[in-house]
């Protein structure tokens, strides 16, 4: 179905999916988490009738959806799930399914009028996944070498320090 009149569109986003509200007509509908279903999202939105789209990031299952909103010039709003939740607490909508986050986060983005965002750069993208690997990787380290001193088993021992080296190169 095409819509006619500007809406608000919220997504809630999973791995395989992207389940879509409009509000205030409250139209809900399911895409794939891929190309196909970006296109089939855009199709199904219309041209020029989208006031804001507004979704949770998550983790990586979000990135392309973003990129592919920013690059076709639909404005969107990224904002943080517990202000998401709050929100549909203060709306009265306690139970939790993809089709009513769908519709809370159109109405979210309806009320509150949230900034748009735009997509990070591949470089900014690049640079924050290998942040955040060093970051896992200095953890690792750390927890390694607390397990070492702790260890009783000679076999154990060894583990860790062969897992130490690799974490070292």
């Amino acid at each position: 179905m095409i819509h006619t009149i500007a809406v608000n569109t919220g997504i809630d986003i999973s791995k395989a999916t992207l389940d879509v509200a409009t509000y205030p007509d409250g139209k809900l509908s399911q895409f794939a988490n891929d190309a196909t279903g970006y296109n089939a999202l855009v199709s199904w939105l219309g041209q020029g009738c989208v006031k804001c789209i507004t979704f949770e990031p998550t983790g990586s299952y979000h990135r392309k959806l973003e990129r592919f909103l920013t690059e076709r010039g639909y404005p969107f709003a990224k904002i943080n799930p517990r202000q998401a939740r709050r929100f549909a607490e203060a709306c009265g909508r306690l139970a939790k399914t993809d089709r009513v986050d769908a519709l809370m986060l159109a109405r979210f983005g309806a009320v509150l009028e949230p900034p748009h965002n735009a997509a990070k750069s591949q470089l900014l993208e690049t640079l924050g996944e290998l942040a955040a690997a060093r970051r896992a990787l200095i953890k690792d380290r750390v927890a390694t070498k607390t397990r070492q001193h702790t260890l009783t088993i000679s076999v154990l021992k060894r583990q860790a320090s062969q897992r130490l080296k690799q974490l070292e190169a």
